[in-house]
């Protein structure tokens, strides 16, 4: 409870003594550019084989001749949209960006830059910590944005190359009885997402104490709790939007 306390004290000081919003707005412009060019590519590849092993294992799994084909894509599309993407992306995230959060200012404090920025009058929290935040929450619904059509990409390739579904059925299945809710709810999904695994990450890593042996147990803390926060905040969020 105690380290939740600090948490939510940590969060509160995100806002005060800020410093001007020009400085932020370079700050987060070189954050976005780290996480979103830095992940992308990593991003697509993964979504692409997830979207492409949806297709076969649900294809391999209609025993029925009396389903319809479109219905494979139409449970990609579903699959893709609602977990795949925004929830699994969110594990990649945690590990490939937030580890990178949580090891470079924890060599930060235990360099005492942090105290440097500290001792002049700088909110190193603000300062550090909400450009990181801020261009999470910017970047990765963009990120989501591309691993679910990469997805469903990848299925289309793959279903029509291999003849288990047709291009027709496979754009049919995908446009059959679409909820538009579902892409809103992933959008939301991923902001509190990018939220949860960049603060928490950076709450690790600005507490940091030790040597370099500290800053990887750090890292690997930060990954763990952020990855459990995300599968705790993706039940909650669909118990609150998508129960009846």
């Amino acid at each position: 409870m105690s380290e939740i306390g600090r948490y939510f004290i940590f969060l509160g000081h995100l806002f005060t003594n800020r410093e001007p919003f020009k400085t932020y707005y370079k700050l987060i412009l070189e954050e976005s550019v780290a996480i979103g060019l830095g992940s992308v590519l990593l991003v697509a590849l993964v979504s692409t084989f997830m979207g492409a092993v949806t297709t076969v294992q649900t294809a391999y799994n209609m025993v029925s001749p009396l389903i319809p084909n479109y219905v494979i894509s139409q449970v990609v599309r579903e699959m893709t949209v609602l977990e795949l993407a925004p929830t699994i992306i969110a594990v990649i995230f945690a590990g490939k960006i937030g580890s990178s959060m949580a090891s470079g200012l924890g060599t930060m404090r235990i360099t005492e830059q942090i105290d440097a920025l500290e001792v002049m009058g700088i909110n190193s929290i603000s300062y550090l910590v909400l450009p990181k935040i801020a261009a999470s929450m910017l970047m990765y619904p963009l990120l989501v944005i591309i691993a679910g059509v990469c997805g469903l990409g990848g299925g289309y390739i793959v279903g029509t190359l291999t003849g288990i579904i047709t291009p027709n059925e496979y754009v049919y299945g995908i446009r059959y009885n679409f909820n538009e809710f579902t892409i809103t709810f992933a959008l939301i999904k991923s902001v509190v997402f990018a939220f949860l695994v960049s603060s928490i990450s950076s709450f690790k890593g600005y507490h940091t104490q030790g040597g370099a042996l500290e800053v990887g147990v750090s890292s690997t803390q930060a990954v763990t709790n952020s990855v459990i926060a995300v599968l705790l905040a993706d039940y909650f969020l669909a118990q609150l939007l998508l129960s009846k």
